[in-house]
């Protein structure tokens, strides 16, 4: 089974190959981190002492899943302060946060292909003594080697949106003699799948997870701690003040072709706020060029963080306030061309729009913003956090519309009445608080597992 789900994975690397050259070319991607996703260096690790064994490696796919792992991975290095804490992703982005906000990292790697070469590589580079896995990331031939290896493999925050589950569920109709039993298979070589409903448990039963192993934690979303003040969001919060701009709304996570939607919801709020602010932050850095376009295109002045002259803490009390940049009058967007800087702004804003759910991509994680008080409005696509997203606008902790022009209107009519703004931030930050807990129960069964395994 394993050799013929390796065969598929090889066709359809070398289909992808003209994909990956193009995109690698383009935008940096896929080439610079080869030689780690087949296993063959990783230059982090290189800086490890040679004798250290025992890691916990955490695997989170890519921006939301790393921002869901920060505290758990505080809270294990509190744990296990000797044992190296080694933090992989999937994608640049996810690589770039996971560097900016997990500094107690002693590694952060890109995961390995699933061949079983880049695998092995992989693990003996490694030597986890336990892997944690973000979401649901199943990947058959890694699950196999770390079950041949006897290293406890944990999925924590597991979750499997309605997207996947109808895919799986086309695919075991079609190819269910094989892909049955080999999924039964590749999922009995983890320990623990720590589900965060029980909608998501049901479905890990479905594709074949074993009964015993199966538990509902909850989603370590809701844990997130909220960021510390960054030199951005200081220069930020001066400038507002100065300026006299409002309302400042924060465009998060936006994905590529839903930028114009974005500066038409913002349109219609400026149509009665014209010294509204917005700051639109692009979810991957590749859409950062063509975000510039529509904004130039929507014939509005704009500037981008990378052309800010912001003083880093270290120079506040060296240089003049003239020294700092200022946004001008007639500039009305701030292009958030920079990683790891959204979440802290979110404090700032007025109101808040989750990318990626005014188009068909699935939607983003509306925590942030409500961690802050702040009320979420997205759009009708949000099928990766259906459950988060319809358990806040039932509580009347957010705002659901259905197009760009809506959330423009939501805005203004939230605006208006203050007092049922402040109520609702109120609830959305009730809400987050009210949810934590999944951490503890991911760190009470992780301490099961290490006492178990022989290290």
């Amino acid at each position: 089974m394993y050799f013929i789900y390796s065969l598929l994975m090889g066709f359809a690397a070398l289909l992808l190959v003209p994909y990956w050259l193009v995109r690698g070319v383009r935008h940096g991607k896929y080439l610079s981190n080869l030689g780690e996703r087949l296993g063959f260096f990783f230059p982090a690790l290189a800086k490890l002492p040679a004798d250290s064994t025992g890691a916990i490696w955490i695997h989170a796919v890519s921006v939301g899943e790393a921002l869901s792992s920060i505290t758990l991975a505080r809270r294990l290095k509190e744990a296990y302060p000797n044992r190296p804490l080694i933090i992989s992703t999937t994608t640049n982005t996810g690589q770039a946060l996971a560097r900016e906000r997990m500094p107690i990292a002693d590694a952060v790697i890109y995961f390995p292909l699933d061949w079983t070469f880049c695998v092995r590589r992989a693990l003996d580079a490694v030597r986890p003594s336990v892997v944690l896995v973000l979401e649901t990331e199943i990947w058959p031939n890694f699950l196999r080697e770390a079950g041949r290896r006897r290293i406890p493999m944990l999925f924590v925050s597991g979750r499997i949106s309605d997207r996947s589950f109808a895919r799986y569920q086309s695919y075991l109709g079609v190819f269910g003699f094989f892909l049955r039993p080999f999924l039964r298979n590749a999922l009995s070589n983890a320990s623990a799948f720590l589900m965060q409903s029980e909608k998501d448990a049901d479905r890990v039963r479905a594709l074949g997870a074993p009964e015993d192993r199966i538990r509902v934690s909850g989603n370590l979303k809701y844990d997130l701690e909220l960021p510390a003040p960054t030199p951005l969001s200081n220069w930020l919060a001066t400038e507002i003040k100065r300026s006299g701009r409002s309302p400042i709304i924060i465009a998060g996570s936006v994905v590529a072709t839903e930028e114009p939607h974005a500066l038409i919801a913002f349109g219609t709020l400026q149509g009665e706020y014209p010294k509204a602010l917005l700051v639109l932050a692009p979810r991957k850095p590749e859409y950062f060029d063509d975000a510039a376009e529509f904004i130039d295109e929507s014939h509005r002045k704009f500037i981008r963080r990378s052309q800010l002259r912001i003083p880093a803490p270290t120079q506040q009390h060296t240089l003049q306030p003239s020294d700092a940049s200022t946004i001008p009058d007639d500039v009305t967007v701030l292009l958030l061309d920079s990683i790891g800087e959204l979440a802290s702004l979110y404090g700032l804003a007025d109101g808040a729009f989750v990318g990626g759910s005014l188009v068909s991509s699935g939607g983003h994680n509306i925590l942030e913003p409500a961690a802050f008080g702040k009320i979420p409005v997205f759009g009708p696509s949000m099928e990766n956090f259906a459950e988060i997203a319809a358990r806040f606008v039932a509580a009347g902790a957010a705002v659901q519309v259905e197009s760009p022009e809506d959330a423009g209107v939501a805005w203004i009519q939230l605006f208006r009445d203050p007092e049922r703004m402040k109520n609702m931030g109120e609830t959305a930050r009730r809400l987050v608080e009210d949810s934590r807990g999944a951490t503890d129960r991911a760190m009470a069964e992780l301490a099961k597992q290490m006492d178990g395994a022989v290290r």
